[in-house]
This record gives C-alpha cells, sequence and structure tokens, in this order.
C-alpha cells in the first residue's frame, strides 16, 4: 500500500497540480497587492474615500451594508482587469508573436483566409470552402 501511495504521489499530474496551487497562491497575493495598494488608491484619489464600509441604510429596522458589497465588487473588477491587462493580454501578444514566426517560408501550401484550411501557395480557390483567394507571389 505504501508503494501504491509513493506511486501516486510522484505521478506528474499531482506534482504539476501542487506547483500550480503553490504558484497561483502566490500570484493571487500579487495581484491583491497590486489592487490593494495602487488600485485602490487612484480609486480613493477619483471618488475621495478608499473605503466604502462604512455606506449602509436601514429599512423597517433591517441594517444594510451596501458599501461592503461596493467594496467586494471594485476588488472583483480590480482583480479581474489586472489579470486581464498583464496576464492575459501580454500571452495572448506572446502567441500571436509565436504564430507568426511559425511561418514557413519554404512551405508548399498556406492557410485560406476564409476556413483556414490549408491550400496550395498559388491556388486561386480554396478546395474546401470554395473562397476566392489571392495567389501568393513567386519568389524572384
Amino acid at each position: 500500500m505504501l508503494r501504491d501511495f509513493k506511486t501516486f504521489l510522484l505521478r506528474g499530474n499531482v506534482v504539476d497540480l501542487a506547483v500550480a496551487v503553490v504558484i497561483g497562491t502566490a500570484f493571487g497575493a500579487l495581484i491583491t497587492a497590486l489592487v490593494r495598494d495602487l488600485i485602490t488608491p487612484i480609486i480613493a484619489l477619483i471618488f475621495g474615500k478608499p473605503d466604502f464600509s462604512a455606506l449602509s441604510f436601514t429599512l423597517n429596522s433591517s441594517h444594510f451594508l451596501y458599501g461592503d458589497f461596493i467594496n467586494y465588487v471594485i476588488a472583483f473588477v480590480s482583480v479581474a482587469a489586472a489579470i486581464f491587462f498583464l496576464v492575459v493580454q501580454p500571452m495572448n501578444a506572446v502567441l500571436r508573436a509565436r504564430q507568426r514566426t511559425k511561418a514557413d517560408p519554404e512551405a508548399d501550401s498556406r492557410p485560406c483566409t476564409e476556413c483556414l484550411s490549408d491550400i496550395p501557395k498559388l491556388a486561386r480557390r480554396c478546395a474546401y470552402c470554395t473562397s476566392i483567394q489571392e495567389p501568393e507571389p513567386l519568389p524572384a
């Protein structure tokens, strides 16, 4: 049983998951610090108040703390924006750059402009979607 447990722990997906959790935790702390230390002061500069948790109202002796909800919404939107602009967009740019560099100038085919199927470089029409294509010029 111990041998099976050792095999289970040393399988690649368990180790990968452990590494992902550790890196995810560290990245979460980094994004939280970014929002707390940089974005929240900017919001305070605009609205004049960095903390909305004191905002509330009472209705039929029920106390509603809507300011705390506003704090969480601002934190969520800030974290989502930080991840989008600091992680997703740069990674998309890197992937697009890698795709451009993978284009082989010596290849006999190219992607169709409509359906992205591989067609011959000199083709005037795609064999798959029948869209009209501009043939690539012959090399000089």
